[in-house]
Parts: C-alpha cells; sequence; structure tokens
C-alpha cells in the first residue's frame, strides 16, 4: 500500500488541479513546485545543501511560470531530493519514516502530468485520441505504395 497510495495521491493533485482554468493552473503549479521544493528546509538533515536545492527548485519554478515542461523537471528535480532524503536525509514529515519514499513515488506521477501539458482529463483524451489519430494516420501513409498517374510516361 506505500507504493500505490502515493500514486493515487498524485493523481489526485492532477485531477483536482484540472479544475483551475489555464493560465492560473500553470502558474498555480509553478508556486506549489517551489514550495515543495522547500520544504526540506526545516530539518532535512542535509545542511548548507538544502538551500542550494531550494535554490536550483525555486529558478526551475520561476520559469515553470510560463513552461508546464520546468515545472515537470522541477518535479522530478523534487523526486531525486526525496530519494536522497529516504536514504540519507531525515524524511520529509519527521514522524513518518517512509514519507520521503512515498513524495518520490507520487511526484513523477505529477511530473508526467506536467509533461502533458497539465491538461485537464477530458483534454487529455482528447490528447491521447488525436495522438493516436496520427499515428495511425501516419501509418497508413508509409503503408501505401504511390501509383504512377496515368498519362504521365515521360514522353
Amino acid at each position: 500500500m506505500q507504493y500505490v497510495a502515493p500514486i493515487g495521491v498524485g493523481l489526485l493533485y492532477a485531477l483536482v488541479m484540472s479544475l483551475i482554468r489555464e493560465p492560473h493552473r500553470r502558474r498555480f503549479n509553478a508556486v506549489m513546485v517551489a514550495g515543495a521544493g522547500a520544504a526540506y528546509l526545516s530539518g532535512g538533515g542535509l545542511g548548507g545543501w538544502e538551500f542550494a536545492f531550494t535554490a536550483v527548485v525555486t529558478y526551475v519554478a520561476y520559469r515553470g511560470l510560463d513552461s508546464w515542461t520546468f515545472i515537470g523537471v522541477a518535479w522530478l528535480l523534487h523526486t531525486g531530493w526525496d530519494i536522497v532524503h529516504h536514504i540519507k536525509g531525515n524524511p520529509i514529515i519527521p514522524f513518518a519514516h517512509t514519507s520521503s519514499l512515498g513524495c518520490a513515488i507520487c511526484d513523477p506521477v505529477i511530473a508526467l502530468w506536467c509533461f502533458a501539458g497539465g491538461r485537464t482529463p477530458k483534454e487529455l483524451l482528447a490528447w491521447v485520441r488525436g495522438a493516436r489519430g496520427r499515428k495511425d494516420a501516419a501509418a497508413g501513409e508509409t503503408g501505401r505504395v504511390a501509383e504512377p498517374e496515368a498519362g504521365l510516361s515521360g514522353a
């Protein structure tokens, strides 16, 4: 359950965030990931590296104000920091020993949603269907052999 619940939390996060209209959704998520980047500052156990990491994530989150890709990158950076904390530092929730591991599982789910453009479920479905349609159309085009036009024998 400790591996499944964080995936559900990531999906729930994306679902709830989908209720916010664009461009506010992107900007709000940039602020959220900046806040997540500072989560370990109050006792993460890695000293000055906590400040360095927070500075890097803050910059990437700032770039995320105009780019879903940067927000996704910031979530992946946070995933890496969660793994470091799970192995070497203090957990994100002091009384929950595996909380950093849970966060490291949840964050990539959110990052994937960000890399998909932070779309609503309806937009995601249309996007996936459109990508599948383009793939099918491309396969159909490459599978055909062009036939010569009548009357153009090169004479």
